[in-house]
C-alpha cells in the first residue's frame, strides 16, 4: 500500500482540476511568487500573542523548570547559530520551531546557493527580551542570512512565511522575529476537520450531524461533472470529539449560509463564478465566491462571501467520500486538507476508494460491513503516513503552515 500511495502521489502532477466540474475548477493555481515582507511588517497582520499569530504567552521557561523537557537542541549543520552567550541556549527550542527553522534553512540554500541561515537569538534564559517575549519558551529565533546580506531580509520574511512560522516579523534592520505556536496550543491541531455539529444531508433526505455520521453513511456530494450525488464516507481522516479547536466560520448572503471549518480544510472559491479553484479556509476573504445547494433547483449556485471570523468548537471530525467532496450545512467543500491542491489529496486516497469499492462488491452485506464502531478516534494512519511523505516529497509551500499536527487526537 506504501508503493501504491507513493506512486499515486508522484502521479498527482499530472491531475488538472481542482474542483468540481467542468466550468468549475479546471484551471490550475499557478506557483506562487515571492512577495518581500517591508520594513517593520509583520505576518499575519495581528499581534503575535494572539490566537490568530502564535498564542499566548505561557511563561519562562528556565533549565530548572518542569517544561525545560519541552525543549530541544538543533543540530542541524546547515544553520549557523551565534550563541555569543557560550552556553548553545540559541538551539534550544520547541519541536514546531525546530521543524520550521530546519525548512527554512533549506529554502535558503536553495535560493541563495552557498548562503546559510543564521540564527543571533534562540532560547532566553538571562532576560535579555522585554517581560513576556517568546523567546523564554523556546518559541521564537531571530535570524539572518550568513552573509548578513540586509538586501535579502525581506525576501528572508517571506521565506519564513512559507516554511511554516506562525508570526513573522520584518522587526530590524539587523535580523527577522520568528515565532511558532506552543505544541499543545489549540491552534496547533486545526487539521482539517468540521464542528460535530455541522449538518450533512443522506441519501434519504434527512439531515445528520457530522459527529454521528459514519463510514458507510451515503451523503450529498457533487461528483466531477458538477453534478449533486450521494457518495459513500468511506472514511474519517479525523475524529475527535473531545479536544477544542479554532475554525474558521465563513457565511455567505442571498441566501445566507455559514459553514464552519478548519484553517487548513479546503474549499472552493473564485475571485468569478467560472474559476473555482480549491484553497485553505484561512485564505478565504470577503466578496470571493462559494458554491451552495439551491434546494427548490435542486443544483448548485454561487454565493459571495460576506464575511470571515474564526470560532472556537468542541470536537472535530473529517469524513471522506469516495467523491472527495462534501456538501456540509449547505456549502460546497473539499473532504481535503493540509495540502493545497485538491487533486492532489484526491489522487493519494486513490488505493482508499479502491479497497473500498472492492470489500463493499465482495464482501457479504456490501457497505454495511464497513461501518466503524462509535468509539474509533484519532488521525488516521494513512493520512498520517501520507503527510510525512508530503513533507519529504513536496515543497513547503504546498503544505498548509499549521500541517496536520500528526499525533494529535
Amino acid at each position: 500500500m506504501l508503493l501504491v500511495a507513493l506512486l499515486c502521489v508522484s502521479l498527482a502532477s499530472c491531475g488538472v482540476a481542482c474542483g468540481p466540474g467542468r466550468g468549475y475548477g479546471n484551471s490550475r493555481r499557478h506557483p506562487r511568487k515571492l512577495t518581500p515582507l517591508v520594513y517593520k511588517q509583520f505576518v499575519p497582520n495581528v499581534a503575535e500573542k494572539t490566537l490568530g499569530a502564535s498564542g499566548r504567552y505561557e511563561g519562562k521557561i528556565t533549565r530548572n523548570s518542569e517544561r525545560f523537557k519541552e525543549l530541544s537542541p538543533n543540530y542541524n549543520p546547515d544553520i549557523i547559530f551565534k550563541d555569543e552567550e557560550n552556553t548553545s541556549a540559541d538551539r534550544l527550542m520547541t519541536q514546531r520551531c525546530k521543524e520550521k527553522l530546519n525548512s527554512l534553512a533549506i529554502s535558503v540554500m536553495n535560493q541563495w546557493p552557498g548562503v546559510k541561515l543564521r540564527v543571533t537569538e534562540g532560547w532566553d534564559e538571562d532576560g535579555h527580551h522585554l517581560e513576556e517575549s517568546l523567546h523564554y519558551e523556546g518559541r521564537a529565533v531571530d535570524i539572518t542570512t550568513s552573509d548578513r546580506d540586509k538586501s535579502k531580509y525581506g525576501t528572508l520574511s517571506r521565506l519564513a512565511v512559507e516554511a511554516g512560522f506562525d508570526w513573522v516579523y520584518y522587526e530590524s534592520k539587523a535580523h527577522i522575529h520568528c515565532s511558532v505556536k506552543a505544541e499543545n496550543s489549540v491552534a496547533a491541531k486545526s487539521g482539517g476537520c468540521f464542528p460535530g455539529g455541522a449538518r450533512i444531508t443522506l441519501e434519504d433526505g434527512t439531515r445528520k450531524r457530522v459527529r454521528d455520521v459514519r463510514v458507510g453513511d451515503r451523503v450529498l456530494a457533487v461528483d466531477t461533472e458538477g453534478n449533486l450525488v450521494f457518495s459513500d464516507v468511506m472514511m474519517f481522516l479525523d475524529r475527535d470529539a473531545d479536544t477544542t479547536r479554532v475554525f474558521y466560520v465563513i457565511e455567505t448572503r442571498e441566501p445566507r449560509r455559514t459553514l464552519t471549518l478548519t484553517a487548513a480544510h479546503l474549499l472552493f472559491v473564485a475571485d468569478n463564478v467560472t474559476d473555482m479553484v480549491a484553497v485553505f479556509a484561512s485564505e478565504v476573504r470577503p466578496g470571493q465566491t462559494v458554491l451552495i445547494v439551491d434546494e427548490l433547483l435542486g443544483r448548485l449556485r454561487p454565493a459571495a462571501v460576506e464575511r470571515v471570523y474564526t470560532e472556537e468548537h468542541g470536537g472535530a471530525f473529517a469524513p471522506v467520500t469516495t467523491e472527495g467532496t462534501l456538501v456540509v450545512d449547505g456549502v460546497l467543500a473539499s473532504c481535503y486538507a493540509v495540502i493545497w491542491d485538491h487533486t492532489w489529496a484526491h489522487w493519494a486516497l486513490a488505493p482508499v476508494r479502491w479497497t473500498y469499492t472492492l470489500s463493499s462488491a465482495l464482501l457479504p452485506g456490501g457497505r454495511s460491513v464497513a461501518k466503524e464502531p462509535v468509539d474509533v478516534g484519532g488521525i488516521h494512519w494513512y493520512p498520517k503516513m501520507l503527510y510525512r511523505i508530503g513533507t519529504w516529497m513536496l515543497d513547503a509551500r504546498a503544505l498548509h503552515p499549521l500541517g496536520m499536527a500528526v499525533g494529535s487526537s
